[in-house]
């Protein structure tokens, strides 16, 4: 599915691929001028416009239509990718692979032809090897394809610590970092409330001798989609604020640093072509500029791991 809006003065065009994100618009009412879902599956489709038509006196989204041609999405300023085949119960999120691979052959050349200046955001998963094969498929600069990456894994771990201490989520700062999924690196060196270093109080933060268990909280983080996939058989609400966030930065130029999938080939040892999560700063022209974390031995280590996780998938992968 897209969201797209007319490329007249002072208008936003964004388009989207998938079931997810609109959910997450309604979340962020006033981002673009025009929403157009684009589905190979017409029935479902004319039923998402039609839903969401009729919830367009709560929003600002003045124009809500959907296509199955791309043209329909033609200059659009912001596209972001959410079809692929979805993620069973208990499958891994690398297992989806090639499988997305293919259908991003379609997608990918589609959109360069219709938009071939828009920013990339990637959603379908996995996302880290997907954003890498929409990088390579679509010939585009890398600032400008960007993979949602550990945005909501990042959110998930800051709402778990306020669980845990009794604090809202926005008070917790911590960041989960490397791939989304199964071998993501969560910076315990970097956790903190109102600059307090929570593993300056504890030492063995994250660790296996760690009295206050921090690193179950992690392993909550990672299990957390898999958890909710089990109950409702997909995940939708919290991708989809987590994806409006993103392109409200972007759309509004507000150069905030998100956790997002990006080429880290030449950073903390990595010397593979791949894209994982660290922070970076987010704006108009797509990413701007990666914030370069100072990280521990280990957590340097876990990224590397990370990164030779995705690599020893991505290199086996039919483009």
């Amino acid at each position: 599915m897209y969201c797209h809006t007319p490329c007249g003065p002072w208008s936003t065009v964004v388009h989207y691929i998938g079931n997810r994100v609109p959910l997450g618009m309604q979340t962020k009412p006033d981002l673009c001028d025009e929403l157009c879902l684009i589905d190979v599956m017409e029935d479902k489709l004319k039923g998402e416009v039609m839903d969401l038509q009729h919830g367009s006196l709560f929003c600002k989204t003045h124009k809500i239509v959907g296509d199955k041609d791309y043209s329909t999405t033609a200059h659009s300023k912001v596209v972001v990718v959410t079809a692929g085949a979805r993620q069973q119960e208990g499958e891994s999120r690398l297992n989806l692979v090639q499988r997305n691979v293919n259908i991003f052959k379609f997608i990918i050349p589609q959109i360069v032809k219709y938009s071939p200046n828009a920013i990339l955001l990637v959603v379908s998963n996995p996302v880290d090897i997907l954003t890498y094969v929409a990088w390579k498929l679509s010939g585009f600069p890398r600032h400008r394809v960007i993979g949602s990456g550990t945005n909501l894994d990042s959110g998930r771990f800051r709402h778990l610590m306020g669980e845990k201490l009794h604090l809202h989520p926005s008070s917790c700062h911590g960041w989960i970092i490397g791939e989304h999924g199964d071998s993501s690196v969560p910076v315990w060196s970097g956790v903190n409330v109102a600059g307090v270093s929570l593993k300056g109080l504890n030492p063995d933060m994250g660790t296996d001798a760690d009295k206050e268990d921090w690193k179950h909280v992690h392993k909550m983080v990672v299990d957390g989609a898999y958890e909710v996939i089990k109950l409702k058989g997909y995940t939708s609400w919290a991708i989809g604020m987590s994806v409006a966030d993103l392109v409200e930065s972007i759309l509004k130029n507000l150069h905030k640093v998100h956790p997002v999938s990006t080429l880290v080939k030449g950073m903390h040892g990595v010397k593979e072509e791949v894209f994982l999560s660290v922070p970076c700063v987010l704006g108009n022209s797509g990413l701007t500029d990666v914030i370069h974390m100072t990280l521990k031995p280990e957590e340097e280590k876990q990224l590397s791991n990370s990164a030779e996780t995705l690599w020893g998938v991505q290199k086996e992968l039919t483009l």
